[in-house]
């Protein structure tokens, strides 16, 4: 339904009426091809990373991105009141499309128009990214070969699809960034310790990391399951429940996306609070990962989907490696993740190239790392490896009559325990 047209707008001199008729937004045929490559235009000369953090609202960041001087947002919001074809007009609203007309330059043509729409719809679709609604907007509405207007549920299709499809989506998704986004645009890299069960990622929070994800074969591992088979979704399910009980941002490793549909098993993490996952393309099909990565995105669009390459893992394909990560950045994308890049050509040389933050493992320093270019080192599995090494140790040396390391008290385990779930 989503290719039906959307319904007719009546040609008008002034204000909303007049915004409405000027728009891509509310046009069909050729006046919505020449008013789509506005708007494209206009989006293609900003700077995403100023639409990142920092202070100001959505419309104050993305005017000034715009290089738009004297928008008031008071005014962007009585226009997106009544912005809608079939919502009534307000004369206060006619009064701030006439001031943003003067913002914008003075001139009342298409491109002032598609300006302003660029504004007002954002307003408020990209507040509720913000609040994160799923979807932000609900619906849209279309007009059916019958004539009627129906309404078309946009549940996992946020940034709609088809000719209308959001030409602003990498802007939007800018703009909703949440703390866990952030992290990755840091003075420093962000390191992330990967948990397998609630111990071990309380006891990293109570260590002062400021967000934790899992390790895939530590769950696994720990359930009696092998890695990577695809098993685990109940048990990753769970324990992703259990872990945003902690006071940090939590994101989750879902393997390749464990065969079912990725646009709803982002949507169910993003529904239990989980803010980020790690899908993996086992260096499979690159197309084929593209679509998971977007598929997760339009099921879950503040959700950071960190696209893991295993080229370098695998051992295979690996000149694949830059248009996989640029495919999958293009694709939503927020971040990628490659495990096995060590050297320092390879690694600043992807860095540069890549519009997201890159992620490695910890197999290097972190500051060798960070002027390097990477955003984000997880540990992977190491910690669950080297706890089960550790576990071992202590084992042989009680059988054997030796002295054991010092192991945290009974009390301290506890305390940390009783502390987050209280």
């Amino acid at each position: 339904m989503l290719n039906y047209p959307v319904p007719a707008v009546p040609d008008a001199a002034y204000g909303v009426a007049w915004l409405r008729a000027n728009v891509v937004r509310f046009s069909e045929g050729e006046a919505h091809t020449r008013r789509r490559a506005i708007v494209e235009a206009e989006l293609a000369g900003v700077d995403i990373d100023a639409l990142r953090g920092g202070m100001g609202s959505v419309v104050t960041k993305l005017a000034a991105a715009l290089k738009l001087s004297g928008i008031v947002e008071t005014d962007v919001a009585l226009v997106a009141r009544c912005y809608q074809p079939h919502e009534s007009v307000t004369a206060e609203a006619d009064s701030a499309v006439a001031r943003l007309v003067a913002a914008c330059g003075g001139v009342a043509d298409e491109v002032t128009a598609n300006r302003i729409g660029i504004l007002v719809q954002a307003y408020a679709a990209t507040a509720a990214m913000v609040e994160g609604r799923n979807p932000p907007v609900p619906s849209t509405r279309r007009v059916a070969p019958s004539g009627a207007i129906v309404e078309v549920d946009l549940t996992g299709r946020p940034f709609g699809e088809g000719r209308h499809s959001c030409p602003g989506r990498r802007h939007a998704s800018a703009l909703a960034e949440g703390e866990f986004h952030r992290m990755h645009h840091g003075d420093l890299p962000l390191v992330l310790p990967n948990a397998w069960d609630f111990a071990s990622a309380a006891m990293l929070v109570e260590a002062g990391f400021a967000a934790i994800g899992t390790t895939s074969l530590g769950v696994a591992a720990a359930h009696g399951l092998i890695d990577a088979a695809g098993t685990t979704r109940a048990e990753t399910m769970y324990l992703a429940s259990e872990l945003v009980r902690l006071p940090v941002p939590i994101t989750v490793d879902v393997e390749s996306g464990f065969g079912v549909d990725p646009g709803e098993l982002a949507a169910r993490l993003w529904e239990i609070g989980v803010v980020g996952v790690n899908v993996e393309d086992a260096a499979g099909s690159p197309a084929a990962h593209e679509r998971t990565v977007r598929a997760m995105k339009d099921g879950a669009p503040a959700l950071f989907v960190n696209a893991r390459i295993d080229t370098y893992w695998l051992g295979i394909d690996r000149d694949s490696t830059v248009d996989r990560a640029l495919r999958y950045a293009d694709a939503g994308a927020d971040g990628v993740f490659v495990p096995g890049l060590v050297t320092d050509h390879e690694i600043e040389a992807l860095a540069r190239v890549v519009p997201v933050p890159l992620n490695v493992l910890a197999q290097r320093n972190v500051r060798e790392l960070m002027e390097l270019g990477v955003r984000r080192i997880s540990t992977g599995s190491l910690l669950f490896r080297t706890a089960l090494e550790s576990a071992v140790r202590v084992a042989e040396a009680v059988r054997d009559g030796r002295t054991t390391d010092t192991a945290l008290s009974y009390r301290s385990v506890q305390d940390v325990i009783e502390r987050y779930i209280r």
